[in-house]
């Protein structure tokens, strides 16, 4: 009989050598299948023994897991920042200065690339990863040890029994960006401004499954105690380090003199766009570690090493035309239509001028000649005009009066401006596409571009046409790109929607101020829409969480003959206007009508799937312990919640015992 301990350390030692080879050395010696059935066979044996499994397996890779909070972490030597410079003048006055303390003519720099990405620092104890956590303050960051790990390319375990620590960058490859993205519109999810962004978003969310999802890499490139391994220059402890297994950028250059680094900064700013990864300026380090504490240190950074920022790649164009949008909430943005200019590998036509007083700030006038750059190196921005080109012919933006869709008059808020009609065509179609989005009615084949499309067509009109468009269907298949399998599919789609529950359709009718939680909590409570549209200010203003506001604008909402007349007709077509959640709950169940809160790891569910069975049960999920609290269910590694939980006498349940009355309610 194999042993299950032994079995387990095997797995561990192999998965562990082919992440090495595949996702470092670029290369491997098992193929995917091998690699995914030994990854099951371990994660069967970790269920089946969990006393034997390794605190950090190479199955905690996939995610899953999910925690309240992120604990802090004091790190053991402070996580210095880095000094700018933004011209080479600066650099020069940079390497002067390290030569003047050194008494040197030339000094010996390491030129690395700057990841855009989030600064980490990471522990191993025994040769086995400790923690690992984000830079915070300097003195004390973030365990997201949970989320890191999921990137497979870090070593769990490394070949040095003494104490070790690495920092490095975090970053979302260029590709990675590109494929989050393409499924976040395909979803309907706003979409990741840059890399940076999404790399932080990703480390910093609570469950570990999504950062997972989301195909993060890291370069590392600093080893702080390195005298503590007898190392004495910077280059060698690069060597080092990815002697051990961590991934170190092989575009780093040891350059003799800061002419050289000058070269480099010069190669590497052409370049930067090919790379599959974003960088956002150089690196320079004296590579010669037993001369730092002779050169020095300020509060915040060392003066050893600094940090050259590439600026913002800027481009010249005509600012062409001003024109207006209308969002959904009757909100109307400028933007500027550009004469097509290629900007980091971008062509850009178009560009957001926010408001009336943006392009007043900014003396912008239609037909000047304008600076434009990518902020964040993403979003095409205007950054001024070019006053002294201008030859008279310019002319001044006015903002007009009346919405340029439905001419009525407009209204303005601190800096915005509305179109209050509602039944304004442009707010029309954003009012479609919020209806048959993910999180309201969930039409799938049913996006932006469709609805704009069939909208432009005059299939779609109003909400109500949403439900008539099958009569279209052999209009649509004459358009390209249409076939009698793809309309069926959203034909399908669009009567499927019809049985969602009253929380989807109440969020889908876009009223003011009501937010999915909103929707699912009035749902709740009133159970109807008929029985919503009665309630009084009086009535609604009683319910926790809503205030004046929000009952104003339910009541005014369902006073309006166009919304009534709107409604009814959705009735009219069988949409489901009732809530459907809690018509098979059992009302003696344990959690029936419990506010209940959740904290630590469970085990057996995820958090948001373990809040939805308590939903599902009639229990009121919160997010926060309190005195109307009647349940906190604990897993593993609950932190504040439980000691309020406990300061206040709230019971604590642990998983144990939430899956008996689990499997109660079910029966």
């Amino acid at each position: 009989m194999i042993d299950p301990k032994s079995r387990i350390d095997e797995l561990v030692e192999l998965l562990n050598r082919y992440n090495y080879e595949y996702y470092t050395l670029n290369q491997s010696s098992v193929d995917d299948a091998t690699f995914d059935n030994l990854m099951e066979e371990l994660m069967l044996l970790e269920k089946k023994y969990p006393e034997f499994k390794h605190k950090i397996s190479p199955s905690n890779r996939v995610g899953g897991q999910v925690v309240d909070a992120f604990k802090k972490v004091t790190h053991k030597r402070q996580m210095l920042s880095l000094a700018d410079a933004f011209n080479y003048d600066e650099l020069l006055d940079f390497d002067r200065k390290v030569r003047e303390v050194l008494g040197v003519a030339k000094v010996e720099y390491m030129a690395e690339l700057k990841i855009d990405g989030l600064a980490m620092s990471i522990d191993y104890v025994d040769g086995k990863l400790n923690y690992c956590a984000t830079r915070g303050d300097g003195i004390v960051g973030e365990d997201v040890t949970s989320n890191v790990i999921t990137i497979n390319s870090i070593p769990l375990q490394i070949k040095v029994s003494q104490g070790l620590e690495v920092r490095g960058e975090v970053y979302m490859p260029k590709a990675s960006l590109a494929e989050c993205n393409e499924k976040n519109a395909l979803e309907g999810r706003p979409l990741f401004a840059n890399c940076r962004n999404a790399a932080a978003g990703s480390i910093r969310n609570l469950d570990s499954s999504i950062a997972a999802s989301r195909k993060l890499n890291a370069y590392w490139y600093y080893l702080p105690n390195a005298k503590d391994f007898n190392i004495k220059k910077h280059s060698d402890s690069l060597d080092f380090i990815e002697s051990l297994g961590f991934r170190t950028n092989k575009e780093r250059r040891l350059c003799d003199g800061i002419e050289e680094v000058l070269k480099y900064i010069d190669e590497y700013h052409e370049k930067r766009p090919n790379l599959d990864y974003d960088i956002d300026g150089v690196v320079i380090k004296v590579n010669d570690l037993t001369t730092y504490d002779a050169i020095g240190y300020t509060a915040k950074t060392p003066k050893w090493a600094i940090a050259y920022k590439f600026p913002p790649e800027e481009a010249k164009t005509k600012l062409l035309d001003i024109t207006l949008t209308v969002g959904r909430t009757g909100k109307i943005t400028p933007n500027a239509i550009l004469s097509p200019v290629r900007v980091q590998g971008s062509l850009i036509q178009r560009a957001t001028l926010h408001n009336e007083d943006f392009i007043a700030e900014k003396g912008l006038k239609i037909g000047d000649t304008v600076i434009i750059r990518k902020a964040g190196d993403i979003i095409p921005e205007v950054v001024s005009a070019i006053k002294e080109t201008r030859t008279g012919s310019e002319i001044d933006f006015v903002m007009p009066g009346v919405c340029p869709v439905c001419g009525e008059k407009l209204t303005k808020i601190d800096a915005m401006h509305f179109c209050t009609n509602d039944n304004c065509l442009a707010r029309s179609v954003e009012k479609l596409i919020h209806y048959a989005s993910r999180d309201a009615m969930d039409i799938e084949g049913m996006g932006e571009k469709v609805v704009e499309q069939f909208f432009n067509q005059g299939f779609l009109t109003d909400i109500n046409s949403i439900y008539e468009l099958k009569k279209y269907r052999e209009e649509i298949i004459e358009i390209d790109g249409w076939s009698y399998k793809s309309i069926d599919n959203l034909i399908e789609a669009i009567e499927k929607s019809k049985s969602n529950s009253m929380e989807k359709i109440l969020f889908a009718l876009g009223i003011k101020e009501v937010g999915q939680k909103m929707s699912k909590t009035l749902s709740r409570i009133y159970k109807s829409i008929d029985n919503l549209a009665k309630a009084t200010f009086e009535e609604l203003t009683s319910i926790p969480d809503v205030g004046p506001v929000l009952a104003n604008s339910i009541v005014e909402y369902f006073k309006n003959e166009t919304n009534l007349n709107m409604y009814e007709k959705l009735k009219e077509q069988g949409v489901n206007i009732t809530y459907l959640k809690e018509d098979s709950i059992d009302s003696n169940n344990f959690f029936y009508n419990k506010k209940v809160v959740l904290t630590g790891t469970l085990e057996n569910y995820g958090r948001k799937e373990a809040g939805d069975i308590l939903e599902s049960m009639g229990a009121k999920v919160q997010g926060s312990v309190s005195k109307v609290t009647d349940v906190v269910i604990a897993g593993k590694e609950a932190g504040s919640k439980l000691e309020k939980a406990q300061k206040l006498g709230v019971r604590v349940m642990n998983e144990e015992e939430f899956l008996t009355y689990i499997k109660k309610g079910e029966n």
